[in-house]
Parts: structure tokens; sequence; C-alpha cells
């Protein structure tokens, strides 16, 4: 009778220590991304001018519908999550936005006021994420834009499913070898190869294959000078602006460039990849290169449905940042920032903003102030003899930034970086 008491009292014991522990699985502690820090996409500003934010600051959204805040949130598992965004909206109007989850509105918050810009409080939400990398963009309904963002935390609320046996575990296999995969590049001057045998200007993409194994090809075309639909439809656009003020391109025949991406043969294959940067020369007034705001986001989404038909992986990249100080310090001095982030968020394409990581980079070496002297010092080494066109070495160096991004945001192609 008293070893069934015992063999009772210890399978007890056991599935009580069992439930304890998936317990615990299942409720992970969260995790902070602050809304100041890389890899974070804040169309707007970064701030400490109100009290009681984490960290070193926060997101200071542009009072537009769709200028938001994105994070890139890593899952062990797929499931729900828990999302506490924390906030201080010193409005008396609520300020709603969705909540976009690799692209796809999967919530919405409606970010109440909290009375003062430095009254802070957190809306809570769920959604479901994928297992690995994802993004979770919020993106305001209204022109007043979003709150203050001050930080994401996110907690899993499933875990594994529990094994009531313990096993042994399993035997490693050796882990296939990565596929060999082109890496294609479209962009303006601050990416493509120098030309007609000129050292400067040289952009990053030229710069770019040494951050990569033997696996991945780069193939850079980019182009200096072109806005996004100069590049597609070279030479096809025309000085002429329709009723709408956009270029007329006639005939609408793709450029060699692009046509030699969509080819069915040499072109781009399912596991490669294409890097999308444009945004400096589209704003010009004038045609050919003059692309208006909604025909900007249409082009992008364009180049990611092809290459996503062709099995192909697009990322966009914001415009990288010349360099102008604002006393001590370097600032951001691009536009279509909001439309390349709102036309990932429509695409479900993930964005390297370029743009901040430059000018923060740039902050990092301590070129502003400077004297305008491009020929000399540490600038010198870096521009070309202007304030937005790469010698080599600066080029190497924007190039490191977005191998680092990739890292940092979990893109899979950090997979063939060295």
């Amino acid at each position: 009778m008293k070893s069934r008491l015992i063999i009772a009292a210890t399978a007890a014991l056991a599935t009580a220590l069992t439930t304890l522990l998936y317990s615990a699985i299942a409720t992970a502690a969260p995790t902070r991304y602050e809304a100041e820090a890389a890899p974070a996409v804040c169309t707007g500003t970064i701030d400490a001018n109100h009290a009681g934010y984490s960290g070193s600051g926060f997101c200071n959204g542009d009072n537009a519908v769709g200028a938001g805040a994105q994070f890139t949130v890593t899952a062990s598992v797929s499931g729900t999550a828990t999302l506490a965004v924390r906030y201080a909206n010193g409005t008396t109007a609520n300020r709603p936005a969705d909540v976009l989850v690799n692209g796809v509105a999967r919530s919405a918050a409606a970010f109440d006021a909290t009375g003062a810009w430095a009254t802070w409080a957190t809306a809570t939400l769920t959604v479901p994420l994928n297992s690995g990398g994802n993004t979770i963009r919020l993106s305001p309904t209204t022109g007043d834009g979003l709150p203050n963002i001050d930080y994401l935390e996110v907690t899993a609320e499933g875990g594994p499913t529990p094994n009531p046996s313990p096993c042994a575990p399993p035997s490693p296999s050796p882990s296939p070898s990565p596929s060999r995969i082109t890496v294609w590049l479209a962009g303006d001057s601050t990416m493509a190869d120098p030309s007609g045998g000129a050292v400067c200007p040289a952009g990053w993409g030229n710069q770019f294959a040494p951050y990569f194994n033997s696996n991945a090809t780069v193939r850079n075309s980019a182009v200096g000078g072109r806005s996004i639909q100069t590049w597609l439809y070279d030479p096809n656009v025309t000085s002429t602006k329709n009723p709408a003020g956009e270029c007329v391109v006639t005939p609408t025949t793709y450029s060699a460039r692009w046509q030699a991406m969509l080819d069915p043969t040499s072109g781009m294959k399912p596991g490669d990849y294409l890097l999308i940067q444009f945004g400096i020369n589209d704003g010009d007034s004038n045609c050919p290169r003059h692309v208006g705001s909604a025909r900007y986001q249409q082009l992008l989404g364009v180049m990611a449905a092809a290459a996503k038909a062709r099995g192909a992986h697009p990322v966009f990249l914001t415009p990288a940042a010349a360099i102008t100080c604002s006393g001590s310090t370097a600032v951001g001095n691009r536009g279509f920032i909001t439309e390349t982030n709102t036309a990932a968020s429509a695409n479900g394409v993930p964005v390297i903003d370029l743009h901040r990581l430059s000018y923060t980079l740039y902050n990092s070496l301590h070129f502003c102030p400077f004297n305008g002297d491009f020929n000399s010092g540490p600038v010198g080494a870096f521009f070309c003899n202007d304030h937005t066109h790469y010698e080599a070495a600066g080029a190497r160096q924007i190039a490191g930034v977005v191998a680092k991004a990739l890292r940092d945001q979990a893109i899979p192609l950090a997979g063939y970086l060295r």
C-alpha cells in the first residue's frame, strides 16, 4: 500500500512539474523594440523633447496618412503574439492606425489621447506572427499621423507543443549547401558603377559584392541620373507632361536593362534578390525625370510584382542621403521616404531606410560641421567634390551599412554575407 502511495505521489509531482515547465515555456518574456533604434524605421524624426520615454528617444512621425513606424521582430515559432505599443498623444483626438504584419493589415489601434506629450500610455493588441523575421508597421489612417511612439513590446502567446516523454536530441544533420543566387541592383548614381573610366562617383552598389560569399553574384544595373520611370522606360520617357502632370511615356516599351532582368532564361530566377533604390531624381519638376508620388509608388509595385512572379525577393531602399549639416549634426535631405515605406507596406516588401542609416553614419564619423571642402579631411576621403556622390572608400562604407541592415532586419539575403 505504501509503495502505491509513493508511486501516486511521484506521478502527481511529475505532472505538476511538467505543467509548470510547459506553462513557463508558453509564456515567454516580452521582447522590447525601441522606435528610435535600427532596424526600426520612423517616417518622421527621432526626438527626445518630451520626458518619460524609454531608450534614447521616440518616433515623432510625420502628420500624414501612412507615415508610420515600422519594427522588425523575430518569432521562434509561428503563432499569435501580444503587442504592447507605448505611445503619447498630447492632442484631444484619437490618432488611429492600421497594424500591418508583413504588409497585411491584421489589427487596428485607436491611440487615444493621453492628455500631454509627456504622458505615456500602452495600447495592447494581438496579431499572428510567422516563424523567423516579421515586419510590424503602425500605419496612421488620418492626416494627423501617429502619436509619438516610444517602443513596441512583443510577447509570444504560444510555445512548442510539450512532449511528455523526454528523448535524446536528434543527431545533427549537415546543413544543405546554399543555392547560388544573383543579387540584382536597380537605382541611380548613388548606387551605380563609375562610368566612362572615372574614379568618382562610385555608387555603393559598386562596392557591394565583396560583402557576399561565393554563392551570391551581384549585378549592378543602377544608372546615374535616373528616376524610377526613366530607369524602367529609357529612352521612351518624353519631355511632355500629360493632364495628370506625369511625363508621357511613348512607346511603353521597357528599357533594355529591365528587359534583361525579366528575361526568362538569363534574368531573375527563384531565390534571387532585387534591391531597388530611387527617389533622388524623381523629385525633378521637369520631364523626363519627374515622377509624382502616386506614380512612384505604382512603379515600385510593378517592379516588386515582377520579381515575385519569378520567385525573386524584392527589397526597397529609401534614397541615400547627401551631407547636410544643421550645426554639428548631419540631417536628412531626401524626398520620397514616405512613398517608399508606403509602397513597401502595400506590396509586402521589406524596406531598408538607407536615408536615415546614411546620415546616421555621417554623424558617427563626425562630418559636421564642415567648411564645404570636399577635397580634404574625412569628408574629402568619403565624398566626391560635391555633397552627394561617393569616392570608392565612401561607397564601401555605405555598402557596409546596407549589408548590416540585411543582418539587423533578418532579411534572408543576409545568409549569403561573409
